[in-house]
């Protein structure tokens, strides 16, 4: 099965192919937006601690985790294994998961922020729920071509 899955389209590329690929070239954009994520919230007010903690916590697993999986299949650990590309489509459908939750939620906090906070904060936010929502959608794109490949593997 193994040289079957390696002649079609369905295995993870390794090395420097990875910036090649689609949709492994989507790391590169979800490495950015989600670290952007990770810098505003960071720095930003925290009116309510709980939600953006939420927040915080996804930006950061999401940005570690992809940086791993980025490190992990440019010096080619998978090995050409299929059980790889089914980590590759559980991963993605998880974290794109965990970004909806926390773009709605960031989206929530920001919009209770209209009153009482200075211009700066509040638009450092909705900056936050930007790039948060650009980063669910590309999880998401990244999750279904992630899909399909798990599937014709």
């Amino acid at each position: 099965m193994a040289p079957a899955a390696a002649s079609g389209g369905s295995t993870l590329p390794s090395g420097f192919a990875v910036f090649t690929t689609f949709p492994d070239l989507l790391f590169i954009f979800e490495f950015v937006f989600g670290g952007l994520v990770w810098i505003l919230i960071a720095s930003s007010l925290v009116p309510i601690p709980l939600i953006q903690g939420w927040v915080m916590f996804v930006s950061v697993f999401c940005f570690l985790a992809t940086t791993t999986l980025l490190v992990l299949y440019i010096t080619g650990a998978h090995g050409g294994e299929t059980s790889w590309v089914t980590l590759d489509a559980a991963y993605h459908c998880v974290a794109a998961l965990f970004y909806l939750s926390a773009s709605v939620l960031e989206a929530l906090a920001t919009i209770g922020m209209q009153e009482g906070y200075t211009y700066k904060q509040y638009h450092e936010n909705i900056s936050a729920v930007v790039f948060s929502y650009v980063a669910t959608l590309l999880y998401v794109v990244h999750a279904v071509f992630s899909l399909i490949r798990w599937k014709s593997a």
